[in-house]
């Protein structure tokens, strides 16, 4: 009887605590996914395609990543 509203309160605190925990466990653990990972060349295609890098640099480094 003493507990009523004190307990209450505790009880939604805590359950509000674990599903965040779960929720944060959920997001490092899809992060860690080791499908999420480009290859090397992915990463030079998308370089290439955002302008990041020329086309002669490109070959180079493609050959180098090829060798």
């Amino acid at each position: 009887m003493g507990y009523g509203l004190f307990g209450g309160l505790m009880m939604i605190l805590f359950s509000v605590i674990l599903i965040a925990l779960v929720v944060i466990a959920v997001r490092w653990w899809m992060e860690q996914s080791p499908g999420k990972r480009s290859s090397a060349l992915e990463i030079l295609q998308e370089r290439l395609a955002k302008g990041e890098i020329d086309a002669k640099e490109y070959a180079e480094r493609k050959k180098a990543l090829e060798s």
